[in-house]
């Protein structure tokens, strides 16, 4: 969508926002080099997570030491060699890796271009249940489940729900005019990223039209619903945090 001078569809509110590639500006992050960076969302913005968005040039890298931070991310475009703790493996378009806190990760060897989002939270141990494993996978070879029945919304979990994980990761797509059922209300925090398609989110009392490359914070509590609009279908990946105390 393009944007007239000075204008802009970006929204910044106590409890969602809304950023759009117009919106970039880079920053420096530590451990990533030959690259571009832009932290989309962080708790400078209300939020308990970070999301990043990275695009290697040549000859980039990227390297996380072990902390308590866990990190999940998805390869947009181009690819390059993965490794997390002893894991190693190439990832191109739409691989996915989850690093548990304590573990170490890097990507070497991108190809120009190649684009990553990053879901970065501090893990919440749960007593008695161990740190989860990590994950290098695929969307491709993740099966889809209509949502709640509708064949018009299809959603993929991208990590497993089990107690040892306090984030959920997942790809929803949808067919022109599929949508969500209902005004969703809940305790979960999202960062969202438009992977492709349009349609229209209302946050709040607020309606925004949105395309592949928005991002959109949703703190807890913040009514939420989508429509996927056009003549294509509109699909994104989304963060969550799960199965922890409610106080």
């Amino acid at each position: 969508m393009p944007e007239l001078f000075g204008h802009t569809r970006a929204h910044i509110g106590p409890r969602h926002a809304l950023l759009t590639p117009h919106n970039h500006v880079n920053s420096a992050v530590p451990g990533i080099t030959g690259a571009t960076s832009v932290i989309l969302i962080n708790p400078a913005l209300g939020a308990k997570f970070a999301q990043l968005q990275v695009t290697f040039t040549h000859e980039g890298r990227a390297a996380q030491p072990a902390s308590d931070l866990q990190t999940f991310g998805y390869v947009m475009s181009g690819g390059g060699a993965l490794t997390v703790g002893k894991d190693k493996a190439k990832v191109g378009p739409g691989g996915y890796f989850y690093v548990p806190a304590g573990q170490s990760w890097s990507l070497t060897a991108p190809k120009a271009g190649t684009q990553l989002t990053l879901f970065q939270k501090k893990y919440a141990p749960l007593p008695g249940v161990a740190t989860p494993a990590a994950i290098i996978g695929d969307v491709a070879s993740v099966k889809g489940t209509p949502f709640l029945g509708d064949p018009a919304a299809n959603l993929q979990v991208l990590l497993p729900d089990l107690p040892a994980f306090d984030m959920a990761v997942n790809v929803f797509a949808y067919q022109p005019g599929g949508h969500l059922p209902f005004v969703e209300v809940h305790v979960m925090e999202h960062g969202l990223l438009m992977l492709g398609g349009q349609g229209v989110y209302r946050l709040e009392d607020s309606w925004y039209p949105v395309e592949k490359g928005d991002v959109i914070w949703m703190g807890p509590y913040c009514p939420q619903w989508f429509v996927a609009m056009g003549k294509t279908p509109a699909s994104y990946l989304y963060y969550k945090d799960v199965n922890r105390s409610a106080l």
